[in-house]
């Protein structure tokens, strides 16, 4: 599931609303845009299976959809203030 691409049309379509109706309703619910809050929730994922299963930085990075792990590590260390890797140390 967290592998999985999600798309904001797909979304958009599945919540019977145009692109744009789906964007301002769920911003308004979320405080985010629908992409933000799907890669907030990849990389929530990503650390507690890093913190919880022992998984290193690479291997959650591909497990929750990523195709680059530098990539990964750039949003990671944006969100959390920490690269996976120190944040998995200190865990």
């Amino acid at each position: 599931m967290f592998g999985s691409k999600l798309e904001v049309n797909t979304l958009a379509v599945e919540a019977g609303m145009s692109v744009s109706a789906f964007h301002a309703n769920f911003k308004a619910v979320t405080s985010l845009p629908p992409l933000q809050y799907i890669k907030n929730v990849k990389l929530h994922k990503a650390r507690m299976l890093m913190i919880q299963d022992g998984f290193n930085a690479k291997t959650v990075a591909y497990k929750v959809g990523y195709e680059s792990p530098s990539q990964f590590n750039r949003e990671y260390k944006r969100l959390f203030g920490m690269t996976p890797a120190n944040d998995a140390i200190q865990a």
